[in-house]
């Protein structure tokens, strides 16, 4: 029914991947693989500016686990190398990168290292998705990429174009919104979507991204629904800084 409310979480993955094989084949050809987990094998001039960046191994440690639960949400952990599907998307014009997705390329600073884990309500047919991934930088890469995703929130408050797969939804609003009170600085905003089906449909996500030290907590909330939920879930947020903290400190 809807066309522009699921980003193809744990229900739709499989289905998106069908959809999108071809799209994801040229998308890997694009874009480099992720860099080793080590940050020691490729240095940079920016290393010493800031602190290590966390690798891949202890940001899993700090993300949910399979089956976790945060409040009445449910985790469902990507598999090796995976990635939600919809990380390849783009957005144009390209200053609004950063509001689809921190993907590699979304930015002029690459993430170092990254996990991605999908949370739902499983007794729920139309439950809100959030999709929560992790990046940790280098040096001061993370300050960066929040300055970009600022700019993103500015330059494209009247709307942008986003190319999915096998068609393009139109964001037709972008709003800041009251971003949590947690890490060294947060950003928040909600989307008013265009269905890419029925044109008169309006749909809603949002976004929520905080940043401790080096590393980038997101957090993207839908629901595949015309209804406004009001927000990513407060109980999400919430859990996975607190993990997160407890498994780094928290300045990490």
């Amino acid at each position: 029914m809807y066309g522009a409310g699921k980003r193809y979480g744990r229900s739709g993955r499989l289905a998106a991947a069908l959809g999108g094989m071809l799209l994801l084949a040229a998308c890997s050809a694009e874009r480099p693989d992720a860099p080793d987990d080590d940050p020691k094998a490729k240095p940079s001039a920016s290393d010493a500016k800031g602190p290590a960046p966390l690798t891949e191994a202890r940001l899993t440690a700090a993300a949910f686990a399979a089956d976790e639960k945060a409040g009445s949400y449910t985790t469902s952990p990507y598999g090796v190398g995976e990635a939600p599907f919809s990380d390849s998307y783009t957005a144009a014009p390209a200053v609004c990168q950063p509001l689809v997705s921190l993907a590699k390329g979304a930015t002029a600073h690459d993430p170092v290292a990254e996990v991605h884990r999908d949370l739902d309500r499983d007794s729920e047919l139309r439950s809100v998705n959030v999709t929560v991934q992790l990046r940790s930088y280098a040096g001061k890469d993370a300050t960066a990429v929040m300055a970009a995703l600022a700019k993103a929130g500015t330059a494209c408050a009247a709307g942008f174009t986003e190319d999915r797969a096998l068609t393009q939804a139109r964001y037709l609003k972008v709003e800041p919104v009251k971003a949590p009170a947690v890490g060294d600085e947060a950003k928040a905003f909600r989307f008013t979507i265009q269905d890419v089906k029925n044109k008169d449909l309006r749909l809603y996500e949002y976004l929520t991204v905080l940043r401790s030290g080096s590393t980038t907590l997101s957090f993207r909330a839908d629901v595949l629904d015309t209804k406004d939920f009001g927000g990513v879930p407060q109980e999400v947020v919430t859990a996975q800084w607190e993990k997160f903290r407890a498994a780094t400190g928290g300045g990490a």
